[in-house]
Parts: structure tokens; C-alpha cells; sequence
């Protein structure tokens, strides 16, 4: 198991209910993709708010990664909707 830092942003943010939490992660989880997987299995607020996962958007560490990113050595994990507005 590791520790990392999550921030959530936005609509996320809402429906899970907090902006910010530390979690050890399983050894299983090595992608992005793992991670929003392993999320939903938190709780309603998770599965709600990560319901359509191929939309949510992330970063490791404050740059943009794809879903399939390993998340070794990820220090902070930000998870926030596809970007709007003009």
C-alpha cells in the first residue's frame, strides 16, 4: 500500500463531499484508471460523483495525465470534470 494526497475539484468535489484526503491506496491500484475504479468502492458519494469516469480528467503531481498514467511515486492525485467556458 502507498499514501497519496487526493484533491478534488468542481462537481467532484461536491458530490464526494470533501475537497481533499490522504489514502493509502492497494498495491493493485496502478493506474489512474485503477485508482477511479478503487474510488467508486468507497461509497455512494464516490460512485456517483465518478459514475462516467472516462470524463473525468486528472493530474499527478499538478500536470495532466491520461487515464492509463501509473501512479507510482504520485505525491498529489487531482481529480476534476472535462474544463469549460470560454
Amino acid at each position: 500500500m502507498s499514501t497519496v494526497n487526493l484533491v478534488y475539484f468542481s462537481w467532484v468535489r461536491e458530490r464526494i463531499g470533501k475537497g481533499e484526503e490522504t489514502l493509502e491506496v492497494p498495491a493493485d491500484v496502478v493506474t489512474i484508471a485503477d485508482l477511479l475504479a478503487h474510488l467508486k468502492t468507497l461509497g455512494e458519494e464516490y460512485e456517483t460523483a465518478l459514475e462516467h469516469q472516462n470524463v473525468i480528467r486528472a493530474a499527478i503531481n499538478q500536470e495532466h495525465v491520461e487515464h492509463d498514467e501509473p501512479i507510482a511515486g504520485a505525491r498529489e492525485i487531482a481529480l476534476f470534470p472535462p474544463m469549460t467556458g470560454g
